[in-house]
């Protein structure tokens, strides 16, 4: 099984992630539970081929395997360090580790759809840890995490998604993800070259999912439930081209869409700041300290939610 879009989960097979990731928690809290699920994927093989730069995705890929047990090999960087930096396709590259017999394949990839491209090529399954302005299932799966286990709910909520809607491909997983829970609503905050883009909110429409675009980021927090802010993606461009023919970038942050104290001050006391990291001058560090600040908690939770998602794959045990 390949885990490439988040629009293939549905509230009942994320129940049961949740669900598995607590106890994965609670089981490496515990020494003697802690080389007990060491053992459950012994000798098998986790590959993190990354041609694009990735901190947290990476790492805890890492360290989720490690704690069940596996071994991990792989490439932080092979767009230059592999075969592709002599022409050799994505297809080759899956094709040939697949015959050193890895378990899973985890894949980030600068262009949308390579991670569906992988999976094509190959029966050892692909994990989708990021495609270009495409999606990012496994973020998605523990930001929902993160929410569930502060809210006890992913429904009835008012959610403001703010920043770099356009090439922000988690804030896109995440809304496929909470649309498919009832009576949920949106807030899209940046500015109009960064809005988020119409396949979202068509798909939103066809959902029923009632959505609001604005361009001041503060009218939308008076009753926020949860915001979710992202950085300007600078290392990719936007779709569309310029005049002149040339991808248009966006590389300065607007003063407007940087939270700081006022931010803190219009948030109600019960809401909750997330990010899917890292944070590059859009959150003030005066947020870091705030009670409010769930993203540092919302990188720990990746770990628990990818040793489920491992576990249930390798397992044969993926929920229908």
């Amino acid at each position: 099984m390949h885990i490439l879009s988040s629009e293939q989960f549905t509230p009942e097979m994320l129940g049961d992630i949740f669900m598995l990731a607590d106890e994965f928690r609670e089981q490496v809290a515990d020494q003697d539970l802690r080389h007990e699920i060491a053992t459950l994927h012994e000798d098998e093989f986790l590959v993190n081929l990354f041609y694009a730069a990735s901190t947290r995705t990476r790492l805890s890929f890492d360290f989720a395997a490690q704690r069940l047990g596996m071994n991990v090999v792989g490439t932080e960087n092979a767009e230059q360090f592999s075969s592709a930096a002599k022409g050799e396709t994505l297809e080759h590259s899956i094709k040939v580790l697949a015959e050193y017999g890895p378990s899973v394949i985890v894949l980030r990839h600068k262009a949308t759809g390579a991670a569906a491209q992988a999976a094509e090529a190959s029966e050892v399954p692909i994990f989708n840890a990021g495609d270009g302005n495409g999606e990012h299932p496994t973020q998605a799966l523990l930001d929902a995490h993160t929410i569930y286990n502060e809210r006890q709910t992913l429904s009835g909520l008012h959610v403001v998604f703010g920043g770099d809607l356009a090439r922000g491909r988690t804030a896109r997983s995440l809304v496929k993800v909470l649309s498919m829970y009832p009576d949920n609503r949106y807030t899209f905050t940046s500015t109009p070259e960064l809005a988020m883009r119409d396949d979202v909110k068509n798909l939103l429409t066809e959902r029923g999912v009632p959505f609001t675009e604005s361009e001041d980021p503060e009218e939308a927090f008076g009753d926020a439930d949860v915001v979710y802010w992202t950085r300007l993606q600078k290392e990719r461009p936007l779709d569309e081209l310029g005049a002149d023919g040339q991808p248009v970038m966006v590389e300065e942050q607007d003063p407007r869409f940087i939270l700081g104290k006022t931010a803190l001050e219009i948030l109600p006391k019960e809401s909750m700041i997330m990010h899917p990291m890292p944070i590059d001058g859009e959150i003030d560090p005066v947020v870091d300290a705030d009670p409010r600040a769930r993203y540092f908690r919302q990188a720990g939770n990746g770990m628990y939610v990818r040793m489920a998602l491992i576990h249930l794959v390798l397992s044969g045990t993926f929920p229908n």
